[in-house]
């Protein structure tokens, strides 16, 4: 006789005990587990099992809606026939062809009309969205979607289109383990992790702002590289008093979520640091505070108290950011597969290329069309959504001393 394919569905309040006590009238008759889906919504709870039965349906049936109705709960049994698929011919056929993705939105409010916009576009490409979580309502909220999909570029074509409609940022990634095997994070500094431009307040305290801004344009339309840029900057400093330069350090602030991103991920077990094209008397100031774990960034040259307008050692270029995250993850032992990186400028498109998981932060259009998902929310803490970080895991990790 050949087995038949029953879908057992229980719900009603949850408590504890009720997911044994269900499975316990199960285990009664001559049946195999081939699948299982449990959520809980607001102490709401719904057990799917699908089963695969060999015997008579009536007494399974009977066994199912009275154990339901002694826990006070409804069930729902549905028989798929003998001989219905088993779960392992539908995962091989699945894998075969098509992806599981996570999809991470995040928006500030996170309203109905955007999620059903997002479920429509996942819809058009052809997938499935197989279940939905919350993972956070502070300090945006933030929804995660397992999505059945075979076309891929599809699927992320799409919603890039549902991003920029509804205003929220969706990022789209592989669902399996590597997307929480990631183990180092870089940061950019300069509109990153703070929220200032430090050349920039330098320039000001030496009154060549203007100037300063003016060689910021031409590199900006390519008339300048990083470094020409950089030099040609340093060089109007020349003469600022080395105590200017430290009021400026202690001046500069942090963006909103910078504490709680790093301590979130250095109590997960991440090794957190930054990769600057800045200046390396800033990032000492981060890695005290924040006790990050790695640091890279240019080096002011200071005779007798003053800046000379120049730069000590290699300069930390577009190339020299990738290779700076190269450096660090070897150091660590971390595959670069494991990593990921957070920039919001042209300078670091090869960083996050280099990267496991690029993701640009309130950036520029250029890093946007290269980096593997972008988030613009003003807090940099929300960047761990798409780390698949949930909220829970975050308070949990502000209350670990």
């Amino acid at each position: 006789m050949n087995p038949t394919s029953v879908l057992v569905t229980l719900t009603g309040r949850d408590r504890p005990g009720v997911t044994a006590a269900f499975f316990s009238a199960l285990a009664a008759h001559d049946v195999d587990v081939r699948d299982v889906e449990q959520v809980v919504i607001r102490d709401r709870l719904i057990l799917a099992v699908l089963l695969e039965l060999r015997g008579e349906t009536g007494p399974l049936r009977v066994s199912a809606t009275r154990t339901a109705h002694a826990l006070g709960m409804e069930c729902e049994v549905v028989i798929a026939g003998p001989g219905g698929p088993r779960r392992e011919d539908v995962t091989t056929r699945r894998n075969s062809v098509i992806a599981r993705h996570h999809v991470i939105a995040i928006g500030r409010p996170l309203r109905p009309g955007a999620i059903s916009d997002i479920a429509q576009r996942v819809a058009d490409a052809g997938g499935n969205i197989e279940s939905i979580s919350q993972l956070a309502v502070e300090p945006a909220s933030s929804i995660e979607l397992i999505v059945a999909a075979d076309d891929t570029d599809r699927l992320r074509e799409l919603l890039i289109r549902a991003a920029e409609d509804t205003g929220l940022d969706i990022a789209v990634e592989p669902a399996g383990l590597r997307r929480r095997a990631k183990r180092l994070v870089v940061l950019d500094v300069d509109s990153t992790l703070i929220q200032d431009e430090g050349i920039d307040v330098l320039a000001e305290r030496a009154g060549v702002g203007g100037r300063v801004a003016e060689i910021t344009e031409r590199a900006m339309a390519g008339e300048l590289d990083f470094e020409q840029s950089l030099r040609a900057r340093v060089a109007l400093l020349e003469g600022l008093a080395e105590s200017d330069v430290h009021q400026v350090r202690d001046q500069l602030r942090l963006t909103p979520g910078a504490r709680t991103f790093v301590r979130t991920l250095k109590r997960l077990g991440y090794h957190v640091g930054v990769v600057s094209g800045g200046f390396t008397v800033f990032t000492d100031r981060f890695v005290s505070e924040l006790e990050l774990d790695f640091a890279a960034a240019n080096q002011l040259e200071i005779r007798d108290g003053r800046l000379t307008g120049g730069l000590v050692g290699a300069i930390v270029d577009r190339p020299g950011k990738a290779d700076a995250l190269r450096r660090f993850a070897d150091t660590f032992g971390v595959p670069l597969a494991q990593t990921v990186a957070v920039g919001d400028g042209a300078n670091d498109i090869d960083m996050l290329e280099v990267a496991g998981l690029g993701i640009a932060f309130n950036a520029k259009a250029a890093l946007r069309a290269a980096a593997d998902t972008s988030v613009n929310q003003p807090y940099l803490d929300s960047v761990l959504f798409v780390l698949g970080i949930s909220g829970a895991e975050i308070a949990e990790a502000a209350d670990v001393s």
